[in-house]
């Protein structure tokens, strides 16, 4: 937290922050989770990417979740933290993960609904991850046949 608030301040990481910062932007993909305060996001999570240049997610596919006291609590996925990765340009995981206080250690349906939502996101992840284009600087023709090796004997 000190490591955040301080470049906020400053506008230089720290080297601990850095290196997370440097993570998230080697990642082909973000798995974004926050406990809910107050109908939203935790401030902490949202000051971490405050840190990050502008435009350093942008097409960035980024699954969210979020944790929260109840259930009527999920909304707060769809009006504040979808909108957050949107106004960061990524490219959000279509299902989003909510656990709720009773999805914890309980026995039976809670659990397992909970356990089909965090598959069903994860293979809307994968899906996504499978359909997208090169990272920028990639040789899109690097696994290409040269012409010349395919009429070699021709």
């Amino acid at each position: 937290a000190h490591d955040i608030v301080n470049a906020l301040l400053t506008g230089f990481p720290a080297p601990a922050l850095r290196e997370a910062i440097e993570q998230v932007l080697r990642a082909d993909a973000l798995i974004a989770v926050t406990p809910l305060y107050s109908g939203s996001y935790n401030g902490l999570f949202k000051s971490f990417f405050d840190v990050l240049d502008p435009g350093a997610l942008a097409g960035k596919t980024v699954l969210i979740a979020a944790t929260g006291g109840t259930a009527r609590h999920s909304l707060a996925l769809e009006h504040a933290i979808r909108p957050l990765f949107t106004y960061l340009r990524a490219a959000t995981v279509p299902t989003a993960v909510f656990a709720a206080t009773e999805d914890w250690g309980a026995a039976g349906g809670s659990a397992e609904a909970l356990a089909a939502r965090i598959d069903r996101a994860g293979a809307d992840l994968a899906a996504l991850l499978d359909r997208r284009e090169p990272a920028a600087g990639a040789d899109p023709y690097a696994s290409v046949t040269p012409f010349e090796q395919l009429l070699h004997d021709h």
